[in-house]
């Protein structure tokens, strides 16, 4: 199963700047990273499956457009959120 509601709230209290965050970049970030990884190991078995790898490339380009928010408003927490999940840049 690609992402439970036990492992997505997990997510969001790692990654959530306060009490009540649900929606900053870096938990959408974080849940994106976790789709992403779950599709990619998905893409090895099922190597056919097009419609879901479309889905992943707009998963991709969205994750790139939040970072590159993130990175431009503050560059701390953009190389916070980097580290924390260990992508590539």
């Amino acid at each position: 199963m690609a992402l439970t509601p036990d492992s997505k709230s997990q997510i969001i209290a790692n990654f959530k700047v306060h009490a009540s965050d649900t929606g900053s970049p870096e938990v959408q970030v974080a849940i994106l990273t976790e789709r992403i990884s779950y599709l990619t190991e998905h893409f090895r078995v099922h190597r056919k499956d097009h419609a879901s790898r479309r889905g992943l490339l707009t998963m991709v380009s969205k994750r790139k457009r939040l970072l590159e928010y993130l990175r431009r408003h503050n560059a701390d927490r953009y190389k916070q959120v980097i580290d924390r999940l260990g992508i590539r840049k």
